[in-house]
């Protein structure tokens, strides 16, 4: 694979990865008028968790063509992959809390929250290919 289709291709992921943790996001907090603190951790702990799974899928099969098959194998790789995303989701998690406790917007949330994931995203790839898919072939 190219470097270019690599880069559009997790980018498009990334995309579809932010988008199913916001609606997450949107799901948990309807209705919650004002938002308040637990309430918005559990939005964000589960869009996290979508997320999370949504990205390993499609980076598992379509960025780091691995065929591991097997509950122990797809245990040992979620494992791994969830692990090298602890820093990169307290990214995540920081940038969009402190988006919404200055400016107290959904609008300003989001926008913390694409900015945190997209720095994330950037930081766990690299982590991902050096530690969790280390054996995946690599673009040319």
């Amino acid at each position: 694979m190219s470097r270019k289709t690599l880069i559009l291709r997790y980018g498009a992921f990334a995309v579809l990865a932010v988008l199913a943790n916001l609606a997450t996001q949107r799901l948990a907090l309807f209705g919650a008028d004002p938002v308040t603190g637990p309430r918005l951790a559990v939005a964000i702990g589960a869009g996290t968790l979508v997320g999370l799974v949504v990205k390993y899928l499609l980076d598992k099969r379509w960025i780091f063509f691995d065929d591991t098959t097997g509950m122990r194998g797809h245990g040992r790789l979620f494992f791994l992959y969830s692990l090298m995303g602890v820093a990169t989701t307290a990214i995540f998690w920081i940038t969009e809390t402190t988006f919404w406790l200055l400016w107290q917007t959904e609008a300003a949330r989001e926008a913390g929250a694409v900015l945190g994931l997209t720095i994330g995203y950037v930081t766990k790839y690299a982590l991902d290919r050096r530690f969790v898919f280390r054996t995946a072939a690599r673009p040319a």
